[in-house]
């Protein structure tokens, strides 16, 4: 994932429950976008519950857009032999703040390091495509600050350079909160700091 780039892919919406089969080892995939620990804990939470019967609910998470953090956990199999296996999926479709999890329940015959290294990867990677990924861009929020008779000027600023308005008090002193992509939020800064009577901010 570049860090230069202010764009960055993840899912639109969960995935849940796709089914992998290994030598009577059944795997169910699941993916979710996330944008916290907090959030990861709390599917993970859940998951447990809802296979109280697997014997592993293997998962990789990562977070971030410019410089990401990630976790791969295996959840008592292997070192190594489930959550990077996932992990490495994440990486494939390029795809960031997510959770991508899979609970195996056990079928009696044992897959050794290859085939469970094999059947984690394969899981995250069916899960991963029946997923819808899409590309978002990265946005700073400005609060601009100014008294209601230079409003036209400030209104002319946020439509030539197509700046979304997220809220808006116009009293005799007004408030404006716009947002820019990241990548223009110098530029912006630039302009905002030309408009004589007007005061700004990040938030």
């Amino acid at each position: 994932m570049k860090s230069t780039s202010d764009v960055f892919k993840t899912i639109a919406m969960p995935i849940e429950e796709v089914l992998h089969k290994e030598k009577k080892s059944k795997f169910y995939g699941y993916a979710f976008p996330v944008q916290n620990e907090d959030e990861i804990k709390s599917i993970l939470e859940k998951l447990h519950k809802k296979h109280h019967t697997a014997n592993h609910v293997c998962y990789a998470w990562q977070l971030g857009i410019f410089n990401p953090r990630y976790r791969a956990n295996d959840d008592g199999e292997p070192n190594n032999s489930a959550g990077l296996p996932i992990y490495g999926q994440i990486q494939s479709y390029d795809v960031t703040n997510i959770l991508v999890a899979v609970a195996r329940i056990f079928g009696g015959t044992k897959l050794g390091i290859g085939g469970l290294i094999n059947a984690y990867k394969t899981t995250a990677q069916l899960t991963l495509e029946g997923a819808s990924i899409i590309e978002l861009t990265v946005k700073e929020n400005f609060m601009l600050i100014f008294d209601y008779h230079i409003m036209d000027k400030v209104m002319r600023i946020i439509k030539q350079h197509q700046l979304e308005v997220i809220s808006q008090k116009m009293e005799i002193h007004c408030e404006v909160i716009v947002s820019v992509r990241k990548n223009d939020a110098d530029k912006l800064e630039n302009i905002l700091s030309g408009i004589y009577e007007m005061d700004f901010k990040k938030i």
